[in-house]
């Protein structure tokens, strides 16, 4: 296995401009200031920092041929975070992770093993997912984890470790691996089937200093009042694989605590975005963050991955062994990403999805609504493993 970069190399590893190209993986590691044939710099991308292929869904702008439908979203005064769990350690010892039947309900905890031996993964005994490190209730829990092999995401719900003197852990299902060089689309968000590493706000982005996000993002809404369910549809839409099982049931199943129902096309898996029609300008937007999100917003959007399950909206970000999101948010900039509308970042975030639409043409041969692309695609894989 060649020399891996580290996690925080992402601006090291990623050079000033752009350039076309394959973005399957380049021998070695590049030159300081690699340059083509013809003296133009060429940028270079971290698989651990910025992974699966040009064409993932992660990775696609929205194009220009892109149709729109208002999401209708109701207000919500509460923003928080769902923190996928991202370990990128391949050369770690591995941990035994036991089968735990605790999911999202009452009874033995998730620290507890209940059942069989479901895989080994490399992880830092160090890393510490518990009640007494996450935020309450029962978080989501989504690991996405990369193998020894230095290609192979493995990917696992809902995650605990909970003694950090243990190598063994808990989780109650392992979804299907991935090829971080590849499409990477599905994964260990229980309620859609996507990824739990595609998507995420990672550790190194949304700072003063790092410049645009240049993905598609994922965000939860609360499926009684903003998803869409009927038999035809059963509450999901591509990439999406799945609904929640409960997404058809009374009570709080979708759109069950809304006098008219949502709009059809924001179901499950459904990619939001900024319409070019929205001037970000003009949305009096306050906070700086706020901006770059509503920036991303147009031009790559956000897939719709989870319910919240109650009346907030999230962003899904990054919690890895090196840190986590939300605490780098808070150094970079003084105030929590979690906010509500006493705000001005949570009034911010107010404005931007009161004009979040759905892209109801993005499909498996239309990505991103099809045509031009907002944005340049992904560059090519700075390192081969």
């Amino acid at each position: 296995m060649k020399k891996q970069l580290s996690f925080y190399a992402a601006v090291g590893c990623l050079m000033l401009c752009s350039c076309t190209g394959g973005d399957e993986p380049q021998g070695g590691e590049p030159k300081p200031n690699p340059t083509d044939t013809t003296g133009t710099k060429v940028e270079y991308r971290d698989p651990y920092l910025w992974p699966f292929s040009a064409t993932s869904i992660w990775n696609m702008p929205i194009g220009d041929k892109a149709e729109y439908v208002h999401a209708g979203l109701e207000r919500t005064a509460v923003m928080t975070v769902d923190e996928d769990y991202i370990c990128m350690t391949p050369t770690e010892p591995l941990m035994k992770v036991y089968k735990s039947n605790a999911g999202w309900g009452s009874g033995p905890g998730r620290c507890e093993h209940t059942g069989e031996l479901l895989c080994e993964v490399p992880l830092p005994k160090s890393w510490e997912i518990s009640p007494d490190t996450w935020d309450g209730g029962t978080p989501n829990a989504g690991l996405a984890v990369l193998m020894p092999d230095g290609r192979t995401i493995k990917q696992l719900q809902p995650f605990a470790h909970c003694d950090p003197a243990s190598d063994e852990a808990t989780a109650m299902f392992v979804f299907g691996d991935e090829d971080i060089y590849g499409e990477g689309r599905l994964g260990a968000h229980g309620g859609s089937g996507l990824s739990a590493i595609g998507g995420a706000l990672r550790v190194h982005e949304l700072t003063p200093t790092s410049g645009p996000i240049r993905h598609v993002l994922k965000i939860n809404l609360w499926g009684a009042k903003n998803l869409y369910y009927d038999a035809e549809t059963r509450g999901y839409r591509w990439p999406a694989d799945r609904a929640d099982g409960y997404a058809a049931e009374p009570g709080n199943g979708y759109g069950r605590k809304r006098s008219t129902p949502p709009v059809k096309e924001c179901r499950m898996g459904a990619l939001l975005a900024l319409p070019p029609s929205v001037n970000i300008d003009e949305l009096g937007l306050v906070t700086e963050p706020a901006k770059t999100i509503a920036r991303a917003l147009q031009d790559y959007g956000a897939y719709v991955v989870d319910d919240t399950a109650w009346d907030v909206n999230a962003f899904v970000t990054e919690w890895s062994p090196e840190g986590r999101f939300k605490d780098e948010f808070k150094k970079n900039w003084g105030f929590d990403f979690a906010t509500n509308d006493a705000t001005d970042w949570g009034q911010d975030l107010i404005k931007i999805f009161a004009q979040l639409h759905v892209v109801v043409n993005n499909t498996e041969s239309t990505p991103g609504g099809g045509g031009n692309p907002r944005q340049p695609l992904a560059p090519p894989f700075a390192v081969k493993f």
